[in-house]
């Protein structure tokens, strides 16, 4: 196909793709196809540099950046309206109408206010020549360029042949076609904007109507073209050419059929019931549109009447808008707390100045998170201006730092929660802080108690959510160890208090009689949980990071749990596949005396692990001073300079009363040894360090020192997928890590054999696409059968 046919074929497949997503709202193409069919039409006109036009799709991408905007004049003026914030100012602008065209019940246009920024669209021959913002509405900006890179905005007309419509429309392109409407943000694309825009640290859009307005006016339409902007028509300008339909409503039918999106919601109305009636459908769905209305719009429909009422200084008099009321005040900061949910995640909350938004009183307001608070610069004592939309709760969208006090000073995260007291964390990467305190932490009990009883935890059957809930609820549980505690009669009594509070006719009583097998049930669940394998219990503690297999890998590598719960930072870090991060998580677990104190209340109430052990023989390989020596902050300091110095001087008082100089004939650099000693010259850092081999010690002191016996299967790596019919698949994993197997629960080119049950997925296709070994179930049998 010859280049320019096929860059016709790609203008007119991209044009229709644009006009069945936003005005059909009926997507011909996926995103994926879209974006392919764009990167050949941009790849054929950068070669045929002759076949490039102005109402090309590929004009959206952006443009030159403009160093300033031309002013433009509208030939006719963009006229603001008149408000109205009350039925009775609609009654009366109803009642004008009436008594000017002597009918009893007038017929309106009415559409939802988009809050967005109004431009006027000029097509001249069918083909967007211009485009430019209201301003003071006779001239405005040119924002042609930008105007380009919104895709619903038709860079050309349709007419009758390819629409398919009928007598609305003209027969020809008119000599001048100008269309008014709204640029807008819809919400979705907004808070996916402002979600993409924390991640990265960048800066987040106040609000929808700011974000458009803004983009609009970016000098670079590459900027512009970034931001996900759409369009609503609304209005014509000057004609000429085209003999428009005599009704508004029908005009918006025809701009629909030329290519232009139109609200959804517009429609006709009768007299003043039928304005107020339309006011109040689109006020119960206005939360639920995508997009930001702050009212409606009521126009006489009929052009000749409109004509007969003319205007009134800079507002027609046949039409108003019909005001929502403000979803943004301003108010003040009175303080800003930090709110523990049910996770442990750590919100600030901004405490306000009582103020009516949007016919709600507000007095709290979200923050998000610190880096929030820190892009905003939030302070107590702040004058702010404060959003809020329908059920989602308000936030503080912008600081007004002309109105700050004096005395304001930057705020900081705390370093304990509000709750429990115990640290906050912060994951690295990451924007969200949470509580440690996970075990004693009552903002987080009724969510640990779930995951604690869970079935890959400690598999308490029958102890569900909705008890859970009950037991906190009525003050029968704050931790997990309180479950151990709990009689038959807590629980009847919970029961019969439960079914008081809800109104319910009480379950436990039956013929008579109190019905306790339930009760007794969950009691004899509870009981069988006290004899634990040592890594569901890990697991069902709920530390940040502590999955399955980083629990199974404690357990094997440590033993037992009373050297677990006491090890620091770095002999954890030693452990494999426990990086910096998990072992910082899981040290300031224990850390916090609320979680050993329920710790010691659990193991009091009979938890035994029968699986507990003396640590691996491999420790002594890992635990060392050169890996302590490796964890310090120490510049210069090299794996090979530690282990080194740790040859040398086995302990680190032997390595403090060597010194510098020593530490520099046994081959230390010069760097690395003076790094080194403005260290441990440091009282907290050399405790530490101290702190941290006398744990080590502890843990070597009960490691064997034979050499690993291991198993048939140590060096191996399994991954089972799909149904296994003669054993579940974590008895088949226990049985091949007890033969010395590593189990995985992902696919790599390190995995040795994918034992493949019935209905194997994604990881027997992963396994076939490197190679990996397949055993299916029979094969496995064989092997366990072969070790007993």
């Amino acid at each position: 196909m010859a280049a320019s046919a096929r860059v016709a074929e790609l203008r007119r497949l991209l044009d229709d793709a644009n006009y069945r997503y936003f005005v059909l709202d009926d997507p011909a193409i996926p995103d994926v196809e879209y974006d392919r069919l764009m990167r050949e039409l941009l790849e054929l006109e950068a070669a045929h540099p002759e076949l490039q036009s102005p109402d090309s799709p590929s004009r959206r991408v952006g443009g030159q950046v403009r160093r300033e905007f031309a002013e433009v004049a509208h030939a006719i003026p963009m006229l603001s309206l008149g408000n109205a914030f009350s039925e009775g100012e609609v009654a009366d602008f109803v009642r004008r109408i009436r008594e000017a065209t002597g009918e009893d019940a007038p017929e309106f246009s009415v559409e939802p206010k988009i809050d967005g920024l109004a431009i006027s669209l000029r097509y001249e021959h069918g083909v967007f020549v211009r485009g430019a913002t209201r301003g003071d509405g006779s001239t405005g900006e040119d924002v042609s360029a930008n105007l380009r890179t919104i895709k619903a905005i038709p860079l050309h007309l349709r007419f009758p042949t390819e629409a398919g419509q009928g007598s609305l429309f003209a027969p020809a392109p008119p000599a001048v076609l100008e269309v008014r409407g709204e640029v807008y943000m819809p919400r979705s694309a907004f808070e996916a904007y402002n979600q993409r825009a924390r991640e990265s640290g960048g800066k987040v859009l106040a609000n929808p109507r700011n974000g458009a307005a803004g983009s609009l006016r970016q000098l670079d339409p590459a900027v512009s073209a970034s931001r996900p902007l759409a369009f609503f028509a609304y209005a014509l300008g000057e004609v000429d050419g085209w003999s428009p339909p005599p009704r508004h409503s029908q005009v918006l039918q025809a701009l629909r059929g030329f290519g232009f999106p139109v609200s959804p919601e517009v429609d006709t109305a009768s007299g003043l019931d039928g304005l107020l009636c339309y006011f109040d459908r689109i006020g119960r769905k206005r939360e639920s549109l995508d997009y930001d209305i702050d009212g409606v719009v009521y126009k006489l429909d009929r052009f000749d009447q409109q004509r007969e009422l003319g205007f009134v200084s800079r507002a027609p008099r046949w039409a108003i808008a019909h005001k929502f009321p403000a979803q943004e005040q301003l108010t003040t900061v009175e303080a800003i707390d930090i709110q523990i949910g049910r996770t442990g995640a750590a919100t600030p909350v901004a405490r306000l100045a009582p103020v009516n938004v949007a016919g709600v009183v507000v007095t709290n307001a979200t923050l998000h998170n610190a880096d929030q608070i820190a892009r905003l610069d939030v302070r107590v004592g702040d004058t702010v201006i404060v959003r809020r939309a329908g059920d989602v709760i308000p936030e503080v969208v912008r600081v007004l730092p002309e109105h700050r006090p004096a005395a304001a000073e930057p705020w900081r995260m705390p370093t304990h929660c509000p709750v429990c007291s115990s640290e906050l964390l912060r994951e690295e990467g990451e924007a969200v802080w949470r509580c440690s305190g996970g075990l004693t932490c009552a903002a987080q009990s009724k969510e640990a108690l779930i995951h604690f009883a869970s079935r890959r935890a400690m598999d308490i059957e029958g102890l569900g959510d909705r008890i859970i809930e009950d037991l906190v609820d009525l003050g029968f549980v704050e931790s997990p160890a309180d479950l151990y505690r709990l009689t038959l009669d807590d629980m009847l009594r919970m029961k019969q208090l439960s079914d008081q509070r809800d109104g319910t006719t009480p379950e436990t009583v039956k013929s008579g009689k109190i019905a306790t097998r339930w009760a007794e049930n969950l009691l004899d669940a509870i009981a069988v949980s006290r004899k634990a394998s040592l890594p569901r219990f890990l697991f069902a503690l709920g530390i940040l990071h502590i999955g399955e297999s980083t629990a199974k890998t404690l357990a094997q590598w440590l033993g037992r749990l009373e050297l677990i719960r006491h090890s620091p930072e770095a002999v954890l870090i030693a452990l494999p596949d426990v990086g910096r991060e998990v072992a910082h998580s899981i040290a300031t677990f224990f850390e916090q005396d609320g979680n050993q104190q329920v710790l010691d209340a659990l193991l009091a109430a009979g938890i035994v692990f029968a699986d507990e052990r003396s640590p691996s023989p491999q420790l002594h390989e890992r635990l060392t001073l050169a890996h302590l020596l490796g964890q310090l902050p120490v510049d210069k300091l090299g794996g090979k300079s530690a282990q080194r110095l740790a040859e040398v001087y086995p302990t680190l008082d032997a390595l403090v009363a060597a010194g510098r100089d020593n530490w520099v004939i046994a081959g230390l650099s010069v760097a690395a040894a003076d790094n080194l000693n403005a260290c441990l010259a440091d009282p907290t850092m050399r405790e530490r360090v101290r702190r941290d081999e006398q744990a080590m010690r502890r843990v070597l002191a009960e490691a064997p020192q034979d050499a690993v016996q291991g198993g048939p299967l140590v060096g191996k790596t399994f991954v089972l997928t799909g149904s296994l019919s003669s054993l579940t698949r974590d008895e088949a994993g226990a049985r091949l890590e007890a033969l010395g197997a590593k189990v995985s629960g992902s696919v790599s080119k390190k995995t040795s054999v994918v034992v493949a049950g019935e209905a194997a997925g994604s990881k027997l296709d992963k396994a076939n696409e490197l190679g990996v070994e397949i055993w299916d179930e029979a094969k496995l049998l064989e092997l366990l059968s072969r070790y007993g």
